[in-house]
């Protein structure tokens, strides 16, 4: 049976570049976000489309050989000559296999039936979390979650996380660190907020975004809001 991951010399599982993986995820998110806006701001679909049927067909690859997919291979042309970070093979295999999984339902909501149904876009806006955690800070939240199923086989976790240890002085947080780091995430969570239900929005993407998301109460605003608007350009139409 064929070694999934590559066998290095002094590792007793199997791993993968962590380095290459990184760049991968970040050449994805970045696909992503613009695909994300492609849909917000020309209320088009088909960036969209085409990128989840490339990350379904990336992740694919990812879980069967991963040293043949293509995001890993672009992000090996920025990382070739940096030294390799090795992780287990095992647990990004099954973070893969999740996104593979999530890939799936996002490719017949939006690719084949095309029915943007509000688990369809919070998949998608989890995939693009997941892939700038990675990107950005290292942390493998499927990695994490392999862990918890079988802790024993969890080895070469980035940083050695995988590993319990007491953190040294620059990683704890004081009582005002913790504070800014607080309403930091507050302020960020309440401009997120406001932006998507808050300010107008003229793209068909937008508006079925906030639909989603709508309550019985904002969908009766939203109709009272419509039949003002409708009665007010009939009484101009009238004059």
């Amino acid at each position: 049976m064929a070694t999934y991951g590559e066998e290095v010399f002094g590792y007793e599982q199997p791993v993968l570049n962590e380095r290459e993986a990184r760049a991968g995820a970040g050449i994805m998110f970045v696909l992503g976000m613009l695909s994300m806006a492609n849909c917000f701001m020309l209320s088009s679909a088909l960036f969209a489309q085409y990128f989840i049927t490339f990350f379904m067909f990336d992740f694919f690859i990812r879980i069967i050989k991963a040293k043949y997919s293509p995001s890993l291979l672009l992000g090996r042309i920025f990382v070739q000559n940096q030294d390799p970070e090795y992780v287990g093979a095992k647990q990004k295999r099954f973070s893969w296999a999740l996104g593979f999984v999530f890939s799936i339902y996002m490719f017949y909501a939006f690719v084949i039936d095309f029915d943007i149904t509000l688990l369809a876009v919070a998949l998608c806006f989890l995939c693009l979390t997941l892939l700038f955690l990675e990107a950005a800070f290292s942390i493998c939240v499927g990695c994490f979650i392999y862990g918890l199923i079988d802790e024993r086989k969890l080895m070469y976790c980035p940083g050695g996380s995988c590993q319990l240890k007491m953190k040294q002085a620059v990683q704890r947080f004081n009582i005002f660190q913790k504070l800014i780091a607080f309403l930091s995430v507050t302020a960020l969570l309440g401009f997120t907020y406001y932006y998507i239900f808050e300010v107008e929005t003229k793209t068909y993407m937008g508006n079925k975004i906030k639909e989603l998301f709508m309550s019985e109460k904002d969908w009766q605003r939203q109709n009272e809001l419509n039949f003002q608007k409708d009665a007010e350009a009939f009484e101009k139409e009238e004059f």
